[in-house]
């Protein structure tokens, strides 16, 4: 997942970040962008240009609205929040749900278990 405010800046290095990664030949079809919406009102033009861009590259494009909520309160709790945010976080849990899934199958595979920690005594650390 790759995050960036809803400015024309903030468009500009997501766009820098996916082209550089297209270009090292990273699996964009699994990616997800999202736009963070700094203000309240509809994304202006080169944002919603910049979306274009993106969304042919990557695997989807979620724009997330601008909430006040979530600077004063986080997501503790979620009632607060406004039912745009609530959907966008929804679709935006899908959308990375989907490409996961369009990568490794679903149901997807159990995630692999790490090896248990080894304890190193202090006296076997090397100095």
């Amino acid at each position: 997942m790759l995050c960036a405010a809803a400015t024309a800046s903030g468009v500009q290095a997501l766009q820098q970040a996916v082209m550089a990664l297209h270009a090292d030949g990273m699996p964009l079809q699994r990616t997800v962008a999202v736009l963070v919406a700094q203000t309240d009102g509809r994304l202006p033009a080169v944002i919603r240009a910049g979306v274009t861009m993106l969304t042919s590259r990557t695997a989807a494009v979620v724009h997330l609205p601008h909430d006040p909520h979530i600077r004063t309160h986080g997501l503790r709790t979620a009632s607060r929040l406004r039912s745009r945010t609530r959907q966008a976080a929804h679709s935006l849990a899908q959308a990375v749900l989907t490409a996961a899934g369009a990568t490794w199958g679903m149901p997807l595979p159990e995630a692999p278990r790490p090896a248990p920690l080894a304890v190193v005594s202090p006296a076997s650390r090397p100095l």
